[in-house]
């Protein structure tokens, strides 16, 4: 008999990890209305710094703490030389930040090689779930810094100054900027942050998947698909889709193919898109 305990942690570390990617989206397409294609790149530049500090001899928490530093500082470059040039100009920043997709993953490729690397679980501990299920402490203990993360967001722009100047100049850049605020220094704060966070995701999964150039793009997909079903509007919209996109691909998956899966997933999203618009929990126009 299948025990149901695992099954359910494994969908719930499903959504929670894609969440954790996808809030950067959420961050960088809210504040600065630019579609970041090398999102994944982030994601997975993360886990190659886990990857060449831990070879370094550094512990693996560390190499963890220092992944989103490393790519947060990346983000600022980015936004500086590249993103801030095109703002407001949706294919050009596309097809910049497509670019700098290739260029990140090409410029890995040169440096460790076309090979995947394995990251050793720091946390080698099974928990017992009952009836002769066990279960990896190291992914709740994953579930448990994506909760503390999604909640930090959720705070940070719920309930802080820094929130409410945020969401002025998503709504009214033009008058947030008349009212003192700084949209471009919001909007370099908001990459860095989306960068970092994209960073962060990918270092706490490096010892749960193989670490390999493509990787990012197993990610970035399902996070779009995440905010367009749940809403751009808000963090908790990207936390419904996620749930629906990330949970409802894990589960089938565990009674027919991967690649059948995700063409239902693919299917449900054109649906929910197509029957709203806005996302599920996005605002309507003029609302």
């Amino acid at each position: 008999m299948i025990s149901v305990a695992p099954i359910v942690l494994n969908a719930l570390s499903a959504v929670l990890i894609l969440a954790l990617v996808a809030i950067g989206l959420v961050v960088v397409f809210g504040m600065m209305g630019v579609i970041n294609m090398a999102h994944g790149e982030l994601f997975m530049l993360g886990a190659y710094a886990v990857v060449a500090t831990t070879r370094a001899g550094v512990p693996f928490w560390p190499a963890v703490v220092l992944a989103p530093i490393v790519v947060g500082l990346l983000g600022a470059v980015i936004e500086q030389f590249l993103i801030r040039p095109i703002y407001h100009r949706t294919l050009d920043t596309i097809l910049a930040t497509w670019g700098l997709s290739i260029a990140l993953r090409q410029g890995v490729v040169l440096a460790f090689g076309p090979a995947s690397y394995n990251v050793d679980q720091p946390i080698a501990t099974l928990i017992s779930l009952g009836g002769g299920a066990t279960y990896p402490v190291y992914r709740l203990v994953v579930m448990a810094l994506a909760v503390l993360v999604i909640g930090l967001f959720l705070y940070l722009f719920q309930r802080t100054d820094f929130g409410l100047m945020a969401r002025a100049v998503i709504a009214r850049p033009d008058m947030a900027a008349s009212l003192g605020i700084n949209p471009r220094r919001m909007n370099r704060v908001a990459f860095v942050a989306g960068a970092a966070v994209a960073g962060l995701a990918g270092a706490l999964v490096s010892p749960l998947i193989s670490v390999d150039p493509q990787m990012g793009l197993g990610y970035l997909i399902p996070a779009f698909l995440s905010i367009l079903v749940g809403g751009m509007g808000a963090v908790q919209g990207m936390l419904a889709g996620s749930a629906i996109v990330g949970g409802t691909d894990n589960l089938l998956t565990i009674w027919i193919s991967p690649v059948a899966a995700q063409i239902i997933v693919f299917a449900l999203a054109i649906l929910v898109i197509r029957l709203k618009p806005q996302g599920l929990l996005g605002a309507r126009d003029g609302a």
